[in-house]
């Protein structure tokens, strides 16, 4: 072990390092940038033995990284925001093929209007397509998430892809001093890249990805969907080992001082840190209120939120997605399906858009709203927290030129 201070793109890359990826296409994309340019910068010197490919797109980067994968090597590729959306018509050809690729995704919203900043609605937009996705509170957990995913992702009875998903900003611009692991105690961890399955071999030869009829399709989607249940028995067994080994611990879902909460909000990615601390800080005042922090979006831990939430009648669930045309944001509509049966009252709050920031004042007043929903003197809540004041005036059109 070492100590560095990395920010979340240098952790990321020292992951992708440390599990020694042997082809690298990325395409930069603020604020993913400086992970491609350290990841060439690594191959140029031969710190790290790769091949490192030049692409004029994001939708070429995870094209060549899949196909390289299909040779039998670990493939790696990074992106964000428009990038991602560029790549989407290759990302179920990636999960179709059942091939393990681990991917930073550096969460930006998705123009227009146009952002640099962080959103989840990137990778939300890709939810169902049959990547792994894991969300990071720190950057530490940048580092660890990037190492634990190889060895979920390539795991004989998962063999699907990860998105670890970074906010933008955040955590991928933000230093923290990190423990390292050494190279031997990763070699130990993950190992060398076994091909299965699908492969591109001139000396066995078959056809990848070829025209399949509705004789099988259904079957072979069946067989994503096994491998995604499979892959949150192949987590849990992978954080044991892996907390045995380095001595941190990852949940799938943590419970953060749930047990006696009379409110629970659920929430994912780097503003958990803060409400962690917004927790503590009510609790002094005598505010039983929890956290239902989520690392696992994708595949969806229906047993282990469940397990946090059953028994608590308010529950408030913050989407840094706007889940436009729906119900709610994503994360809502999820926890609301898993709560169905269980006659909790749950609350929608969107907010942390276009990279405006989740305060402690937003989320005491999140607290505060739901408990005095469940002490019965409220009925309403701010959904959308940090709205300004008249918000359709924003950028009005007012003389047409």
């Amino acid at each position: 072990m070492a100590y560095k201070m990395l920010d979340g793109n240098e952790a990321a890359v020292e992951a992708m390092k440390l599990a020694k990826v042997q082809v690298i296409s990325a395409y930069p994309i603020t604020p993913q940038s400086s992970m491609s340019e350290k990841l060439s910068e690594l191959v140029a010197s031969g710190e790290l033995i790769a091949e490192y490919i030049r692409v004029e797109s994001e939708h070429s980067a995870l094209s060549v990284a899949t196909t390289a994968a299909l040779t039998g090597v670990r493939a790696a590729t990074a992106t964000a925001s428009n990038g991602l959306a560029l790549m989407h018509e290759i990302l179920s050809m990636t999960s179709g093929n059942r091939l393990p690729i681990v991917m930073p995704v550096v969460n930006r919203g998705v123009a227009a209007p146009w952002t640099l900043w962080c959103e989840h609605g990137d990778a939300m937009a890709a939810r169902d397509l049959g990547w792994m996705q894991f969300y990071c509170q720190n950057v530490q957990e940048v580092l660890d998430l990037t190492l634990l995913s190889y060895r979920v992702a390539e795991d004989a009875r998962v063999l699907t892809p990860v998105m670890v998903c970074l906010d933008g900003f955040f955590l991928s611009h933000s230093m923290q001093k990190l423990d390292v692991p050494s190279q031997e105690s990763v070699d130990d961890f993950i190992g060398p890249y076994k091909r299965h399955n699908t492969y591109l071999d001139p000396k066995d030869p078959m056809f990848c990805c070829d025209l399949t009829g509705n004789g099988e399709f259904t079957e072979m989607r069946y067989q994503q969907k096994y491998a995604m249940d499979n892959a949150l028995k192949v987590f849990e067994e992978t954080v044991k080992e892996f907390e045995e080994r380095f001595g941190r611990k990852i949940n799938i879902v943590e419970g953060y001082k749930t047990e006696d909460a009379d409110v629970v909000l659920v929430a994912l990615g780097s503003m958990c840190g803060t409400a962690k601390y917004v927790v503590d800080k009510m609790r002094k005042s005598g505010k039983k209120v929890g956290l239902a922090e989520i690392t696992v979006f994708r595949p969806f831990p229906v047993k282990q939120l469940k397990a946090v939430l059953t028994g608590k009648k308010v529950i408030g669930v913050f989407d840094r997605s706007a889940g436009l045309g729906s119900q709610g944001g994503p994360l809502w509509c999820e926890t609301c399906a898993l709560m169905i049966n269980e006659n909790s009252d749950i609350r929608h709050y969107v907010g942390g858009l276009g990279g405006r920031d989740v305060t402690e004042a937003n989320l005491e007043k999140i607290y505060n709203e739901l408990l005095e929903i469940s002490e019965g003197n409220r009925t309403e809540h701010s959904e959308w927290i940090d709205l300004k004041e008249n918000p359709l005036d924003i950028r009005k059109v007012v003389k047409n030129v």
